[in-house]
Order: structure tokens, then C-alpha cells, then sequence
């Protein structure tokens, strides 16, 4: 998947519980990191179907090669938003814009009931799920718990991601994941490709069937708002470079290029 992951939404992994399995920086050690995270996960209150997800967890080669590599992860289109979203979209910036507006057009009733509950405008919401997942066409191709757990393993990223593969590991034990379902290499999940422990934190049920769900677009919507919001969202005010509603949106990601990028997209599918 292509994405740029040390820019992920880290910030609110601080007001999740810290944990201190030992770090690792070979392969080899992967086997004993996961026995130490079980007694972590158990004490958390994991119990026995996300215990038996993270022994049968395998180390995500993708998720290793990533990591090892964070030169790949930054790249060289600093001030550039255009060249930013042709980049992340395979296309061009007009086209990414014109099918975040095509997608907001199509979706009338859901972007307008999630906007005048949270505050937060459609062309932010389409524009991320188009960053993220090409609105839901690409929604991941590495196990959920097989990437959580890797990238907590592995000492740049740990014990900063730890948290998450925790909250991986329950949502397999609270049946609203599978030991194999796909998202993204650092343990991202469903349309908005949410880390773990921010689902559990911020879900919503968007479209009122009872349940928050991920992988549903209205129930990722609703709560990519509601995260937004609770994080200081002001309603109605300017979202662009050097506001208020700018510094947000670094609780999603906090990338400068990614934020410039949602920005620059926004305020033209908007317009």
C-alpha cells in the first residue's frame, strides 16, 4: 500500500495505556517480542481470541522493509501540494479534485448529516478517504494484527505504536476484526485507515444500523469527524495554513506535505 506511514495519526497514542515489551531490531527476535506482548495484551484485558490472534501473528515483511528504509517515507515535494496528490494518486491534482467533488456530489445526504453534527466540511472528510484508500477502493492488503504488531516490534516506532497493536489485538477478541482482515502495513484499518486504539477511541455508528464498523464508509466518515472535532475542530472557521483548524488536522497525520495536500485539495472540491 502506498502510504506515507511514519506520518500517521501518532499523537493521540498518548492518552492510550503505556506498555513496555522489549523492542527488537532483527527478524529473529519477532517470536519472543509476541510472548512478552501476551502477557502485556492479557493484562490489558485481551482475552482469548485476540491472545490466540497475536501467537499465530506473522512478522509483515512489507511493514519491515518500510521501516528500515525511512528515507523512502519523506520525500522531496516539501511546499508542494499538486505534485503531493499526483504522486499519492497516481494521477493528477485536477483529477484527484475533480473525483473528491464527484464523491461528495454522490453523497449528498451522508457528508451534509456528518457535517452539521461535527462541524467539519464534506471536501476535508473526501478529500482524506481519497488520500487514504482512493475512497474505498484500496483498502489494504496486509493483515491488520500482522502489521500492528510488527511495527510495534520494531524499536523506531515502539513503544509509540505498541498501544495499537493492543487495541488491534481486542478488536479481534470484541469479534469487530478478524485475525486475517487486510488494511494497511502499520496496522491501518477500514476506509479512513485508522490505527487501532483512535477506532476504539473515536467510533461512531454513521449510519445508524447499531454498530461502528470500519470498513463501512459512513461509520469511517462519522468518525474521522468526531476524531476532528474532539480534538478542537472549530465549525465554520478557515481550515488553510497557519489557522486554528490546520494545527487539527495534524491529529490525523502530521506530515506538513499530507496537510498542505488535504488543504489544497479541499479548498478547491469545496469551492
Amino acid at each position: 500500500m502506498r502510504r506515507l506511514i511514519s506520518a500517521v495519526c501518532l499523537s493521540l497514542c498518548a492518552a492510550l495505556p503505556a506498555y513496555s515489551a522489549e523492542c527488537i531490531t532483527n527478524k529473529g527476535a519477532f517470536a519472543q517480542y509476541k510472548q512478552t506482548l501476551a502477557g502485556q495484551a492479557a493484562a490489558a484485558g485481551v482475552g482469548q481470541r485476540g491472545l490466540a490472534a497475536l501467537q499465530n501473528a506473522r512478522l509483515s515483511d512489507i511493514t519491515w522493509r518500510f521501516e528500515s528504509n525511512p528515507g523512502n517515507q519523506t520525500g522531496t515535494l516539501q511546499g508542494d501540494p499538486a505534485k503531493f496528490l499526483a504522486k499519492r494518486s497516481g494521477s493528477t491534482a485536477e483529477n484527484f479534485i475533480n473525483q473528491t467533488r464527484a464523491k461528495i456530489a454522490r453523497n449528498p445526504n451522508t457528508f451534509g448529516s456528518i457535517e452539521r453534527t461535527y462541524g467539519v466540511p464534506a471536501s476535508i472528510l473526501a478529500t482524506i478517504w481519497g488520500l487514504e484508500t482512493s475512497w474505498g477502493g484500496y483498502l489494504g492488503g496486509t493483515a491488520v494484527v500482522d502489521g500492528a504488531v510488527t511495527l510495534s516490534s520494531y524499536c523506531r516506532r515502539h513503544p509509540r505504536f505498541e498501544p495499537h497493536a493492543i487495541a488491534a489485538l481486542d478488536m479481534v477478541d470484541s469479534g469487530i476484526l478478524s485475525p486475517s482482515t487486510k488494511g494497511g502495513p502499520s496496522g491501518e484499518l477500514g476506509h479512513m485507515q485508522f490505527l487501532a486504539g483512535n477506532w476504539l477511541k473515536y467510533r461512531v455508528d454513521g449510519n445508524g444500523d447499531g454498530r461502528s464498523d470500519p470498513y463501512n464508509a459512513d461509520d469511517a466518515l462519522a468518525t474521522a469527524a468526531n476524531m476532528l472535532r474532539r480534538n478542537g475542530w472549530r465549525p465554520g472557521e478557515p481550515f488553510g495554513e497557519g489557522t486554528h483548524n490546520f494545527n487539527v488536522l495534524s491529529v490525523w497525520n502530521d506530515s506538513g506535505n499530507y496537510l498542505r495536500a488535504i488543504v489544497y485539495s479541499a479548498q478547491r472540491a469545496g469551492g
